[in-house]
């Protein structure tokens, strides 16, 4: 783990999507922040020490989803499937779908194994599988102003986690979607030839020695979601370290499942869609969602 230090910053971004808004200061304490998201090898040896069945291999309550086809409500998560040619950008199911026998240990489908990947980020994990390993560690999950404030690594302001340029001459400094997202992927020299994770530590940490804390995989925070940070402080103090606005308020319009933030963006961020692999970035995931792009990683102290 690295050391955090405690300080204040500006929380945020009004250059991009709206939920990012408004910018202002918060305050956090200093804390412990584990190097990298926490690994397929990690994650089994929880498991193997504790027995714990995460939601993917049990198969959803149809309480939670009514109207649902009786024959997906199977032990499963989400999976990404890229498109043969252009698609509607606004239609997400285009490239996401159900695979029935999809979890950690195979994160793309029950064809898809752990070979050769300990040491990629776990994947196929739910806000509670996520808690869970933190308590086990004897740690818990960042909430966002933490999360944020570490990975900006001290550069207040800046664009991404390094600095202002997205490719430093020309450098990649991620694991992103180069190319036309979500049918046209471009590998880049020495990375995978299809969209996937890559081992951790595949890139330069920033400058707090965190690895990848932006793309390769979003990561699940303790906070609860809104539609913005809220007013930014008007008095002499900043906020210290919000939670949000509680499970009732994050519920998701549509299927009244409470929401956590995402920090982060991950292999499916594009610069033509979804170009969230900043510090600032967020996005809603609803408690009980797993797919094949979404980690975490955990703080102490």
């Amino acid at each position: 783990m690295k050391w955090i230090p405690e300080g204040t910053f500006e929380m945020g971004s009004e250059r991009h999507y709206s939920e990012e808004a408004p910018v202002g200061p918060v305050s956090v304490s200093g804390f412990w922040m584990d190097e990298t998201a926490v690994t397929n090898a990690e994650f089994a040896r929880f498991v193997g020490e504790t027995g714990h069945v995460t939601t993917a291999e049990k198969a959803p309550d149809p309480a939670m989803y009514p109207g649902a086809d009786p024959s997906l409500l199977v032990p499963g998560s989400i999976t990404f499937a890229k498109p043969p040619g252009p698609v509607d950008l606004s239609n997400p199911l285009a490239w996401w779908a159900w695979t029935p026998g999809a979890n950690w240990r195979h994160p793309w489908g029950p064809q898809s194994d752990l070979e050769g990947k300990d040491d990629h980020p776990v994947t196929q994990v739910t806000f509670e599988d996520a808690d869970a390993y933190a308590r086990w560690a004897g740690k818990s999950l960042p909430t966002e102003a933490k999360w944020e404030r570490a990975a900006r690594g001290g550069l207040e302001g800046a664009e991404f986690s390094w600095g202002e340029d997205l490719a430093p001459d020309g450098e990649e400094r991620m694991n992103r979607w180069i190319g036309e997202f979500p049918w046209k992927f471009k590998p880049r020299p020495g990375g995978p030839r299809r969209p996937g994770t890559v081992p951790v530590r595949s890139f330069p940490a920033n400058s707090y020695g965190l690895f990848e804390v932006t793309a390769n995989t979003w990561e699940w925070t303790d906070t609860w979601f809104s539609t913005d940070h809220g007013e930014p402080a008007k008095s002499c103090c900043a906020p210290v370290d919000p939670l949000g606005p509680g499970a009732e308020a994050s519920r998701d319009p549509a299927s009244g499942i409470p929401r956590k933030v995402l920090k982060g963006g991950s292999f499916l961020c594009a610069e033509n869609y979804c170009s969230r692999y900043r510090p600032a970035a967020r996005i809603p995931e609803t408690v009980e969602s797993s797919t094949c792009h979404v980690s975490f990683r955990c703080v102490a102290g």
